[in-house]
């Protein structure tokens, strides 16, 4: 994956973050086998002859296209970025007992 930080702003009223502004292209599929594994899945997928093209085609689920952003996917994992790093109420502290 690229990050390009390009330009940090004071935070927008009511946004929700992380908040995504840009995606280009899709992520390697979990357990893939790192990047030999993830060029032999591409040119599985991209070709129906080869010989592994059915078994990765079941293994991934489907069709997989590697310049399309799974948009969706990513909203999702950032929305549960937001749940984990929101402010969690606090129990007020006991009051100290004088002696």
């Amino acid at each position: 994956h690229v990050i390009k930080v390009e330009k940090i702003d004071d935070a927008m009223p009511g946004a929700d973050y992380p908040r995504l502004v840009r995606a280009i292209g899709a992520c390697p599929p979990e357990d893939v086998g790192g990047f030999p594994g993830y060029d032999d899945f591409l040119e599985a997928m991209a070709n129906p002859k080869h010989e592994e093209h059915d078994r990765m085609l079941e293994w991934y689920g489907g069709k997989f296209d590697p310049e399309e952003a799974q948009i969706g996917r990513i909203l999702d994992n950032f929305e549960r970025l937001a749940k984990k790093w929101a402010p969690r109420p606090r129990k007020p502290k006991a009051a100290l007992k004088r002696l």
